[in-house]
């Protein structure tokens, strides 16, 4: 829908700012023989890989894929298990599309860029490339080469050679880059397409679907925070013998020592029978425990 579009368009815009501040203050080449290659493509994939893991994580169809399916899926018949299986690979699928808008941008950023390519690969340009010191060794012709992304590291006589060298380069990266968001808008375009031919419902009416899942997760959320706020405030109640925001309380509970340890510490979510779930300590207390105890009148006046 269009807010996909939106926050795909807004995480984009994010990568391409904060690739060109990352270029600006970070990166330099340190144009020595086997330091170029592992440094440019560093600079090329971590980014690109902790952008993608990023994107998997806040992304909440991926804790909804994940969370609490170990127990069952053991409980998936056979008759079932094929249909789960696509389900699953189908949102996997949808999960990895936006996960990978991120490093995409900063793939083609970089490469479009030329800068992190070009020190990568600048010792491995083949000779023919090469115009200058014709009788060197390979190895000394590769520390040359290494140098050139540095400019000021290089003779004055293999200047013009440098120059040629870097224009190959940032041609080569600038391409791949361009075939790089050419294939993406292509894929994604068949992509859209392919999921349309096969969609079961006609266009408004998936307009329609689409419209009622977003309202549907927003009431969700709505209610979810009223239902649980009014079932937790029953619990803070027996503990505290009133409710928060009461504007005439007549009395407050004095919770003992025994009760204040047993609501303090650690607290994992504890399963009490087949269906329910203690959510913390303080819910565990106030369905075991009986709110006795010292019980203290407020002045009105006060």
């Amino acid at each position: 829908g269009k807010e996909v579009v939106l926050a795909n368009a807004i995480i984009a815009i994010l990568t391409i700012g904060g690739q060109q501040l990352f270029s600006s203050f970070t990166f330099s080449c340190p144009c020595h023989v086997g330091q170029n290659l592992i440094y440019g493509l560093a600079f090329l994939g971590v980014p690109a890989l902790i952008l993608l893991i990023v994107g998997y994580a806040l992304n909440n169809q991926t804790w909804r894929l994940v969370t609490g399916k170990r127990s069952h899926f053991e409980k998936v018949t056979s008759s079932n298990q094929l249909l789960k299986c696509k389900l699953v690979c189908f949102v996997l699928c949808s999960i990895t599309g936006r996960a990978l808008v991120a490093p995409v941008t900063w793939l083609a950023v970089t490469l479009i860029n030329g800068s992190y390519y070009t020190c990568a690969v600048s010792e491995y340009v083949p000779v023919y490339y090469y115009g200058a010191a014709p009788n060197v060794t390979a190895s000394e012709r590769s520390r040359m080469l290494a140098t050139f992304p540095c400019s000021q590291l290089v003779p004055p006589e293999l200047t013009r050679a440098r120059d040629e060298v870097i224009l190959l380069l940032r041609y080569q990266s600038q391409v791949a880059g361009w075939l790089l968001i050419a294939v993406v808008v292509i894929t994604v375009f068949l992509s859209y397409c392919l999921a349309s031919c096969f969609s079961p419902l006609s266009f408004l009416h998936f307009r329609y679907w689409s419209s009622y899942v977003h309202n549907e997760q927003e009431l969700f959320d709505e209610a979810t925070e009223q239902h649980s706020r009014l079932y937790a405030m029953q619990h803070v109640k027996k503990f505290f013998g009133f409710v928060p925001g009461s504007e005439n309380v007549k009395e407050i509970r004095i919770p003992c020592l025994r009760e204040w340890q047993a609501i303090s510490g650690l607290a994992f979510l504890k399963r009490v029978d087949e269906e329910h779930y203690d959510y913390s300590l303080l819910h565990d207390w106030a369905l075991k425990e009986r709110a006795n105890g010292k019980y203290l009148r407020i002045d009105e006046d006060a």
